[in-house]
């Protein structure tokens, strides 16, 4: 195991040493360049899934959502989990598959929609534990990056201060790195899956948000890109827009709304973001109980993030 100490205080200090910029809650509500969308997923109290798309228009276009498979998991006891790839299940069917955390324990689960009746395989649901211990975490997420030679695939959490990263290789979760001084963030975004490392976006209790660059070998690089006003965000839901910047939804569960932004290509504080508006007023449903990325998930698809 590698244990790699961010200097204490990173975050703040960088806060200090950053030129301020405007926040993106003051940003000028502009037209995004491109009609790019998301599809945010959620879990719901009833521990059914939840699918609807953002389609970053003038004025916003929320899709109507659409609930199913029903009776994934159980009632209210799903707190975490990671974003969902489909891919094709030939012949005739769609292959969903992902992590959530169940009180305590981690699973991973998949299941197959029949692409005719829109129907849940009954058969095909699947949900193999991968082990206990997951009770205080409060971020979780996976990425997998195609190259050449094979799939890379990283899993991370967050505890406390600290983010933790596995490499998982089929069922085994080998190659375990911690990474300290993160006790500031309040949840986080995958933006950017390269052959060298993944990025998060993520914002703190105090306001401000960051880059958290995490390579295959070596420490974490994070950069300041706002100070303030990004506090409110329960969670962040980020998507590739054109070839390389970000659709970023931000949800605040207290007061069940949802602000949608286009992000440059992130760099520190001489990022773009633009402040798209407000989503609708039902996005965020009483019932909803978690959050996740729904996206093309094949080698094929061609949809790896690239943010920073």
């Amino acid at each position: 195991m590698t244990r790699l100490r961010i200097a204490a205080g990173l975050l703040g200090a960088a806060m200090t040493a950053a030129a301020l910029v405007p926040g993106p809650a003051r940003a000028e509500t502009a037209r995004a360049s491109a009609a790019c969308s998301l599809t945010l997923g959620t879990v719901t109290v009833q521990g059914d899934h939840k699918f609807q798309t953002i389609t970053a228009t003038s004025p916003i276009t929320p899709g109507q959502p659409s609930v199913g498979p029903k009776g994934l998991f159980p009632v209210d006891q799903v707190r975490l989990a990671t974003s969902v790839g489909w891919e094709p299940d030939p012949p005739s069917a769609m292959l969903k598959s992902g992590y959530a955390t169940i009180v305590n324990d981690l699973y991973r689960f998949q299941y197959a929609i029949d692409n005719t009746t829109g129907q849940l395989d009954p058969t095909s649901f699947q949900k193999t534990k991968v082990g206990g211990g997951w009770i205080h975490q409060t971020y979780l997420e996976q990425s997998t990056y195609y190259a050449s030679s094979g799939p890379r695939t990283n899993t991370y959490a967050l505890q406390d201060d600290v983010i933790t990263r596995w490499t998982v290789e089929g069922s085994a979760w080998r190659n375990k790195a911690t990474y300290s001084g993160f006790s500031a963030v309040k949840t986080m975004a995958l933006i950017s899956q390269t052959a060298g490392y993944d990025t998060f976006l993520a914002n703190t209790r105090g306001g401000a948000l960051y880059t958290i660059r995490i390579p295959v070998s070596g420490a974490p690089l994070v950069k300041k890109v706002r100070a303030s006003t990004w506090q409110t965000f329960d969670t962040l839901i980020a998507e590739r827009c054109g070839k390389q910047s970000t659709l970023l939804l931000g949800i605040d569960k207290d007061t069940r709304t949802a602000y949608l932004y286009a992000v440059s290509h992130a760099n520190g504080a001489a990022t773009v973001i633009n402040g798209l508006g407000k989503v609708g007023t039902q996005l965020v449903a009483p019932e909803d109980k978690t959050y996740f990325r729904y996206f093309a998930g094949s080698s094929e698809a061609d949809n790896l993030l690239y943010g920073e």
